[in-house]
């Protein structure tokens, strides 16, 4: 007999938390020959309610889904928070999954709430879907270890906190893998190219890390990763007016683009952080900051492998 397993939530950046939602559902589904659905609301549904309250975004819903289906998800569900569902009362909203996925088991982390109002908690589940048949296993919340020795519970929202203070290497941490998103490479000023240092100029789909320069890697169209020292912020010493996140590729060939069969924009970049170099500062001109560039890349080839302990 199939029986299947579910999880419901936002599940931004997939984090350690995440996955272990993920995991209890499959241990389930493989004891059951079932499937493991995954119910992912997105946007965040704060994009409605409460725009202003709305959290960046850490990966884009197709993101999302190619993480989870690698963590042992079967199916990836978007739930759009339409009025119509975020309208739809806590006991509501579980009658409908009830009836449209037949689940023998919902794994949820102990401070999940749902339904309008957010009045729906794992309690009120747990009573109502026993009624059909179903369990529902609280999973406990995933403690991770952090550079300094702190011990912090996983979550989207602290994801988001490090990255804000440059801490790429402790999210990494977290999310058990480096911190990336994808972006499309645009025209920047083409500075770069005249110091002999070419940038790629990627206006992201996702969170940008706190101003800095950072080591971390640049994957291809074609799933090549090169090294890369990237650069977010407002280039202060030549006056930038608007934040950008500025790739430069660790590669033998000088010139833009990085392949022969790219063209020189609107191509996408994978843009992975790795580990925080160093504020950003104004320097005195462009001579003072090609020597500081070269500092960065010669940091970046030297780096160790990052060290995650997923």
């Amino acid at each position: 007999m199939h029986v299947h397993a579910l999880t419901i939530g936002n599940f931004d950046g997939v984090h350690l938390g995440h996955r272990a939602l993920v995991a209890a559902c499959r241990a389930f589904a493989q004891a059951h020959a079932g499937k493991v659905f995954v119910l992912a609301f997105d946007p965040h549904p704060n994009a409605l309610l409460r725009p202003q309250h709305a959290p960046p975004r850490l990966t884009t819903f197709d993101q999302r889904r190619e993480q989870l289906l690698a963590a042992g998800a079967d199916e990836v569900i978007r739930l759009e928070p339409t009025p119509e569902l975020l309208d739809k009362t806590a006991e509501e909203f579980l009658a409908w999954v009830l009836k449209e996925f037949t689940p023998g088991l919902i794994a949820e982390g102990e401070d999940f709430h749902f339904g309008k109002g957010r009045t729906g908690n794992v309690h009120t589940m747990q009573a109502q879907a026993s009624a059909s048949g179903c369990r529902v296993q609280v999973v406990p919340a995933v403690d991770v270890t952090l550079n300094d020795h702190s011990i912090v519970r996983a979550s989207s929202s602290l994801v988001r906190w490090l990255l804000s203070h440059g801490r790429v290497a402790d999210a990494a941490r977290m999310l058990g893998r480096p911190y990336e998103f994808a972006g499309t490479v645009a025209q920047g000023d083409r500075i770069g190219r005249t110091i002999n240092v070419p940038t790629a100029n990627v206006i992201c789909d996702g969170m940008m890390p706190m101003n800095g320069a950072y080591a971390g890697t640049g994957t291809l169209p074609d799933g090549t990763v090169f090294p890369a020292a990237i650069n977010v912020g407002m280039r202060p010493t030549v006056n930038g007016v608007q934040r950008r996140v500025e790739v430069h590729l660790l590669r033998e060939a000088k010139t833009w683009s990085p392949l022969p069969n790219l063209p020189e924009y609107g191509w996408h970049l994978r843009v992975g952080f790795h580990h925080f170099l160093r504020d950003e500062m104004k320097f005195p001109g462009l001579p003072a900051l090609l020597g500081q560039i070269h500092r960065d890349i010669a940091r970046v080839a030297d780096f160790p492998p990052l060290a995650i302990n997923a």
